[in-house]
């Protein structure tokens, strides 16, 4: 056990912490120069094509110091905040982590949140300043930074380059040297994390797992503590580029399970395996529990794919367990889910890994929160869906969610966020310098209205130095409407939204403007109104597409071209009594997207 080692990469996205798993896989040997690409790890082509990591990835190297084999096994977390569970998972697995900060930018927001939850761990840190060779790196200031964040002393601080393989050989030696080898004890009952699982069609699910005591050998009878279900363990072994069987795996190791699991409701992430026979007593303390922000109806297309869609929402959760769903229904779109993520960018990855994996073609609606709303009769409604908001006649009031955000930032956008916030409602309750240069600011703002485009914006304001973190504070009441949307005096229930009375009549016309952009034309006018109960606040008409029925007739008489006019406007009014307009799936996202 002493030689092993088990340690995450935490970093801001893009400061290059794949580039980095690259130089230590390829040093370690571990992927042979054949099989060697960009990226390795992200074997995900949405990964790949956007340049960010979604899922963290586990594998095993090799490294020979000082006539010593060492065992390094290196769990890949991904930068962006809408993935910060993925990163806690990774974490909880780990004794050390490597905290990666980009000589060009600095220390951002997310690589302060990574770290907070990885010294809530007791993890030990290692400072790497990458991109250490490019012309616009700032080596002693970025140092500075990080001293001044973790209290480290200058010198622990490694210089490194994931592009040329600079100061790589640095890092293996600081892993080797500077991380605690795993604690726990052979001889204990076995208890191992679950921190990851991905469906497999041939061999159903395969679990990652983290041993902290104990040890496991194949074929053993293994039980998951939460479910309680009982199995064999067919097949264990170690994450290298492929998965490697082995007999026996034991206190430290990290590796994977397969034990023949058809239902993906039997593996729960966070959950601990130990033996049936010799049971451990309590279960590893797992991760926190996920809290989503945004909540979207997601609906099939097709209205028999209902079950298919359910399985395969169901399948991603075993390998995402930050998404959660429910049964619901609406009247234009039939049956779907309610599902709740954890920001926008994780809502459009999870639709486009839908569509990818499990070619499943689905709507999404307008994302929202949950709202309580008191009936005259004195009852509470929760109200996830804005069709299901009681009439104005029996409404008492509604309250809508609040949360606490704790922003910190450079105090020279200090003035952008504070306009922002206030734009959003929000009302400062603190704020306090923690350097000369960086302040954290305490809001209250409604949830309501950060879900969409609040955490872009503040991005874009702060140049991507400003972190943001929350937790919700309760309920308070609002002055909250319905915002329908009606296509030829048909409402569309999945554009129509609760919104605060004050930003309806321009939130209204602007959707409105779009979707004429958005509807394509059709042989007859479509009018796009929005309305407020019997009210329409806005209007835009989509013009017909004209056919040219007077071309035949060239000279003559002016009647003669009249009475086909006539006949073709006959036409059109009965065609617009049988058309329906299509709302193409762009329209339904541009809503999230208005500005």
């Amino acid at each position: 056990m002493k030689n092993i080692r088990n340690f995450c990469i935490i970093a801001h996205i893009d400061h290059g912490k794949s580039t980095l798993a690259d130089r230590l896989l390829e040093i370690t040997h571990t992927v042979s120069a054949r099989d060697s690409q960009a990226q390795v790890l992200d074997d995900m082509d949405l990964e790949r094509e956007r340049g960010i990591t979604i899922k963290s990835h586990a594998i095993q190297m090799d490294y020979l110091h000082e006539g010593v084999m060492y065992k390094l096994n290196l769990i890949d977390t991904p930068g962006h905040v809408d993935f910060s569970y993925e990163v806690s998972r990774s974490i909880a697995a780990c004794e050390g982590a490597l905290l990666i900060v980009d000589a060009t930018q600095g220390i951002q927001a997310q690589t302060i949140s990574n770290l907070y939850l990885a010294l809530d761990h007791d993890l030990e840190i290692i400072p790497v300043l990458n991109k250490i060779d490019l012309d616009a790196a700032m080596p002693e200031e970025v140092k500075d930074q990080i001293v001044d964040l973790i209290g480290c002393d200058r010198d622990d601080i490694i210089e490194a380059s994931g592009k040329t393989g600079y100061g790589i050989e640095g890092i293996l030696e600081a892993i080797v040297s500077r991380i605690p080898a795993p604690s726990g004890s052979v001889d204990e009952p076995l208890q191992a994390l679950i921190f990851d699982s991905v469906f497999n069609s041939f061999r159903g699910i395969i679990s990652y797992f983290r041993i902290m005591n104990g040890e496991v050998k194949k074929g053993d009878f293994v039980k998951f503590f939460a479910t309680g279900k009982e199995y064999h363990a067919d097949e264990i072994g170690v994450l290298k580029l492929k998965p490697e069987p082995k007999d026996k795996l034991s206190a430290g190791d990290v590796g994977y399970i397969i034990s023949g699991i058809k239902t993906s409701k039997e593996v729960k992430v966070g959950d601990t395996i130990t033996h049936v026979n010799k049971p451990c007593l309590k279960a590893i303390d797992g991760f926190e529990n996920v809290k989503p922000m945004v909540f979207a109806g997601v609906y099939p297309i097709d209205a028999d794919d209902y079950e298919e869609l359910r399985s395969s929402i169901e399948k991603l959760q075993l390998n995402d367990a930050s998404l959660t769903f429910e049964p619901e229904s609406s009247m234009a779109l039939g049956f779907g889910f309610r599902c709740g993520f954890l920001g926008l960018l994780h809502m459009e990855i999870i639709q486009e890994r839908l569509d990818r994996e499990f070619n499943m073609d689905v709507i999404t609606t307008v994302p929202n929160v949950s709202y309580k709303a008191y009936t005259t009769k004195g009852e509470m409604i929760e109200v996830h869906n804005p069709s299901s908001l009681p009439d104005p006649n029996h409404l008492e009031h509604i309250e809508e969610p609040y949360i606490t955000a704790h922003i910190i930032t450079k105090s020279e956008y200090l003035g952008g966020i504070m306009t922002l916030c206030i734009e959003k409602r929000g009302v400062i309750k603190n704020q306090v310098y923690l350097t000369s240069d960086r302040i954290e600011l305490t809001f209250e703002l409604p949830l309501g209205e950060i879900v969409i485009d609040f955490y872009d914006k503040l991005k874009s304001i702060s140049k991507g130095y400003a972190s943001f973190d929350y937790f919700q504070s309760g309920y308070k009441t609002a002055k909250l409407i319905r915002l329908e949307i009606l296509l030829n005096a048909e409402p569309v229930d999945a554009l129509s939204t609760l919104i605060h009375h004050d930003n309806a009549y321009s939130f209204g016309k602007r959707i409105c403007e779009k979707l004429k952009e958005l509807i394509p034309r059709q042989q007859f006018d479509i009018a796009i109104q929005a309305a407020i109960g019997s009210k329409i606040i806005s209007r835009e008409t989509v013009k017909a597409v004209r056919k040219d029925v007077t071309a035949k007739c060239y000279g003559g008489d002016i009647t003669r071209k009249r009475k086909l006019l006539d006949k073709q406007k006959k036409g059109k009014k009965r065609m617009r009594q049988v058309g329906n307009v299509e709302v193409p799936q762009s329209a339904f996202l541009a809503v999230l997207k208005l500005d």
